[in-house]
């Protein structure tokens, strides 16, 4: 107690400037002493202070799951014929569910099932190796083929509202869709570029190859050309022959005789020659457009006569169609499609009920023709309308009809409005 009154006493002695250095060397020695505590401290590393984030593996296998898409295609349709009543109709003509997967660096799977009214079915499920072959690919499944260019969309990736007249008489309505296996090469050649297809495919096309009872494989060749005519000019060239047999026909015996069936193997052959032409000029190319195509079908398959008397015979029907379409504004196409075709002409062609149409008809000079105007709105990406009138008319093969068609398609996933 006393040495602490003394000290008190001192420093209330000491001078005012002596008891305020007195003060400041306290306060720089507790500086001291804190500083030094705190480099004693040991040092946090950035791991160290980052948060723990706790991971299961299981949940990352949400990314082995394919990309899903799905597509509409509606049509409300009004009809009138010479003969017929006018006919209006609402139809959803097709919920496509397309999905797609990589499923490693070489290789990769896509698949669409058409869902209608009717019922669903599969519309295309194949399996591509890329790199093979000396740069080729292989596909295996069932798809498209490539006849041509417009064959191998699907009906909601057309420009217009259905497959054109030449292609939907020749191949049916559905187009030429078998399962099989395909081989796609492609290179330079010069200043263009070049693209070979070899496909090899069960035969079961029912217009061409309806009589194939051994399912023997069919044999498709297709041989693009495209190149550059221009910096602002693309021009596109395109040769196919399709190739398969027919084996089992049905042979009409006059009464009392029951129908039989005449074996007798046959070849069919489909040739089709494809041109198109597209100018986009480089600086507005999102805003003009003109795009000419066309396409040739030609057909040459060999038949027993039905009506059990010529035997052996062929069918020879060929069509053409053209098509011209502008891009006016970056949401706004218009254009118009021409199409044509010309079956062959048989007097057995209806007999009983054996009927060879649209392949072959008995009145001579039989054609049918189809003009069509439409204007397609984008109103985004994922959506588009449609209004196409279109006339079919011709002689032997049906009256005339003329149609006012409202289309809307749209796409929700990350495919968009893919052709194929």
């Amino acid at each position: 107690m006393r040495k602490l009154l003394m000290a008190l006493l001192i420093w209330m002695l000491l001078p005012g400037p002596l008891r305020v250095a007195r003060a400041q060397d306290d306060e720089l020695e507790a500086l001291r002493l804190a500083a030094e505590a705190e480099a004693e401290q040991p040092v946090e590393t950035e791991e160290e202070t980052a948060k723990t984030t706790f991971k299961s593996g299981s949940l990352g296998l949400q990314t082995l799951n394919p990309e899903i898409s799905v597509t509409g295609d509606i049509i409300g349709m009004y009809q009138s014929g010479d003969d017929s009543r006018p006919d209006w109709d609402f139809t959803f003509r097709g919920l496509g569910i397309h999905c797609e997967a990589y499923l490693d660096p070489y290789s990769r799977f896509k698949a669409a099932f058409p869902v209608s009214e009717g019922g669903a079915t599969l519309g295309e499920a194949y399996f591509t190796r890329y790199g093979t072959l000396g740069g080729g690919s292989l596909t295996l499944g069932k798809f498209r083929q490539q006849f041509g260019v417009v064959n191998r969309w699907h009906k909601h990736g057309l420009d217009y509202v259905d497959f054109p007249l030449p292609l939907r008489e020749v191949f049916g309505p559905g187009g030429l869709n078998q399962t099989g296996v395909s081989l796609d090469w492609n290179g330079p050649l010069g200043g263009a570029s070049q693209e070979f297809t070899l496909q090899v495919t069960d035969g079961d096309n029912p217009r061409v190859f309806g009589e194939n009872a051994e399912n023997r494989p069919s044999i498709l060749a297709h041989y693009k050309l495209n190149r550059d005519i221009s910096a602002s000019t693309y021009c596109e060239v395109g040769l196919t022959g399709l190739w398969g047999w027919n084996d089992e026909w049905v042979v009409d015996i006059p009464s009392p005789a029951p129908d039989t069936y005449d074996y007798d193997t046959r070849t069919a052959r489909v040739y089709g020659i494809d041109f198109t032409v597209l100018w986009e000029p480089t600086y507005m190319m999102r805003y003009r457009n003109v795009e000419w195509r066309t396409e040739l079908y030609c057909m040459d398959k060999d038949i027993r006569a039905p009506d059990g008397t010529t035997g052996r015979d062929s069918l020879r029907p060929w069509g053409v169609y053209t098509s011209l379409q502008a891009k006016v504004s970056r949401t706004v196409d218009v254009g118009g499609q021409l199409g044509y075709f010309r079956p062959d002409v048989k007097g057995y062609a209806s007999t009983a009920d054996l009927s060879l149409s649209p392949l072959a008809v008995t009145e001579d000079d039989a054609h049918r023709w189809l003009g069509a105007l439409y204007l397609t709105w984008w109103q985004s990406p994922f959506v588009k309308f449609r209004v196409q009138y279109e006339r079919e008319d011709g002689s032997g093969m049906g009256d005339p009809v003329d149609r006012v068609m409202l289309q809307c398609v749209f796409a929700a996933g990350p495919h968009k409005h893919e052709r194929y």
